[in-house]
């Protein structure tokens, strides 16, 4: 099957495939024909240095043209592509570097100085190839062999031995991450159909919202590619210059964490108004639950047609989409199953949920081609979340009568007070109306005469003076009174991942010190 990037050189050689523009006149540029060349330049040097069908490499840097090349390049020879988190500790980089057996990394000059530190902790890693700069000691500068290799496209692996395509390191937000391994397999219909059900066109525009070592962001950017459309890379997302971005290029596609979407629109009104915004066709919300709250403050703002949701994970894909014309009228659903998905709820004794509304919850598990392969090297915790073809992520979910489904939270995140199952994304959502509250994170702390009791961590918005029984007062109009938060602490921002989710385990380790487990 030939290589679609290399299609795409052949019928449209001059198309724009990638803009990375970092402000100031920062500007580089690739046609498809350039981009073909390039990759197939960085794929030589990959060979040359000993990679193989099935090896992993590491790539670690910020949005740039380089990172599309090494996807591209890696796919080219069959080997497994990995994405590192450049904001991890140390001992977290060396930890996931060592854990997926990569043989070469691939980085960024601006972040070559984190492999020195840690050289000795990857003794399998044979060589460390920079972009973008001058290389360290130890290390290979990339950019000299590159202009130097040929632009003829690499051989073909054989499909039997290109079996890695992608190993993507779940965040780590519950305990230490896990490489998501996706083998080589054709997923074409069921991709078409998801594109299609959107809507997605050869004609959009890709701004790439937040970093592409995340799922969300570098598969959508991987649709975009394999669409042939034009993809416009933000370096470091800053909200002002996402919103110059998306005007300049005329922008028409995105997918987003609650995380810069919040910070894009509590810009000062004014600035917003500066900026063309009509050009934005599919907004796709996902990552982390983004609040009704938040999808109002979208709307106000953005075309009211351009709004999805998705619910997925590194692991399961996408599994539901939310269109626009369901937004408003089903206020904390996902949507319903994307197509060729099938979605089934269990309940705490492994019986079939049949029933609708928040009473009949269980937990979600998917059956589709998109689910992933296997936990590396982690088969077991592969195994503990399989059930008869299914695959959880432990969501709990439930349905309502007309198919929408509803997530309520993590299992693990789940509180039990008093025997009672409370569900934080529901708290969160709800606090998050009120006008002085920029977010919330929600979680259980332990309690002798409960169990847990609810606990909320909240960030108010810039210049409000908003007290404790100001919020317990709020979510007593809410909520029902078992949960109302018991307590309240302040943060001037919450802990979160890179890809925008709240690192709660961070949130609950000081509470529950002594009291065993439950971070």
């Amino acid at each position: 099957m030939t290589d679609l990037l290399t299609a795409h050189a052949a019928h449209q050689p001059d198309k724009l495939a990638v803009i990375d523009d970092r402000g100031a006149g920062a500007v580089r540029k690739l046609t498809y024909a350039e981009l073909e060349d390039r990759s197939n330049q960085l794929a030589h040097v990959l060979r040359e240095l000993g990679v193989r069908p099935g090896h992993k490499i590491v790539w670690c840097g910020q949005n740039s043209q380089g990172i599309v090349e090494i996807v591209n390049a890696s796919r080219k020879v069959g080997s497994t592509a990995v994405p590192l988190n450049y904001r991890l500790s140390d001992d977290e980089a060396a930890y996931v570097t060592d854990h997926s057996d990569a043989v070469l990394v691939y980085v960024d000059a601006a972040y070559a100085d984190l492999f020195t530190r840690i050289s000795a902790d990857i003794p399998k890693v044979g060589h460390v190839l920079v972009f973008d700069g001058d290389a360290p000691d130890g290390m290979i500068a990339c950019d000299p062999l590159v202009a130097a290799a040929s632009i003829e496209p690499p051989p073909e692996p054989d499909a039997d031995d290109a079996d890695g395509a992608t190993m993507i390191y779940t965040s780590g937000t519950t305990g230490k991450p896990k490489g998501a391994y996706r083998r080589r397999v054709s997923t074409v219909a069921q991709s078409t159909a998801m594109l299609a059900f959107i809507g997605y066109s050869t004609d959009d525009v890709y701004l790439t919202t937040g970093p592409l070592y995340h799922s969300g962001p570098g598969g959508f950017m991987g649709i975009a590619l394999a669409m042939g459309q034009t993809i416009v890379l933000q370096h470091k997302f800053d909200p002002e210059d996402w919103l110059r971005l998306l005007e300049t290029y005329r922008c028409t596609s995105t997918f987003a964490a609650p995380t810069p979407i919040r910070m894009i629109c509590n810009v000062p009104g004014e600035v917003i108004a500066k900026h063309d915004r009509s050009s934005m066709r599919v907004m796709i919300a996902n990552a982390a639950p983004w609040s009704f709250a938040l999808k109002q403050q979208y709307l106000a703002a953005f075309p009211a047609e351009s709004l999805f949701e998705v619910y997925g994970s590194t692991e399961l894909g996408v599994n539901t989409i939310l269109r626009p014309e369901d937004q408003m009228r089903k206020p904390g659903s996902c949507g319903k199953e994307a197509p060729m998905v099938e979605i089934r709820l269990y309940d705490a004794d492994g019986g079939i949920v049949t029933g609708t509304g928040p009473e009949a919850t269980g937990e979600l598990f998917v059956r589709s081609e998109s689910v992933f392969a296997d936990y590396y090297k982690q088969h077991d915790k592969f195994e503990e979340d399989h059930r008869e073809g299914f695959q959880t992520v432990g969501d709990i979910a439930y349905r309502d009568d007309e198919g929408f489904l509803y997530i309520c939270d993590r299992k693990k995140d789940m509180i039990i007070s008093g025997g009672m199952n409370i569900y934080p994304a529901e708290i969160e959502a709800a606090l998050e109306h009120h006008p002085d509250i920029y977010e919330a994170a929600v979680f259980g702390i332990p309690s002798e005469e409960w169990g847990e009791t609810v606990h909320a961590v909240v960030v108010r918005r810039a210049g409000c003076d908003l007290a404790e029984a100001d919020v317990v007062a709020y979510a007593r109009e809410h909520l029902a009174r078992y949960k109302v938060p018991r307590s309240i602490s302040w943060l001037e921002e919450l802990p979160k991942t890179g890809s925008g989710k709240v690192l709660k385990r961070e949130l609950r380790q000081p509470f529950w010190e002594g009291h065993g487990s439950n971070v």
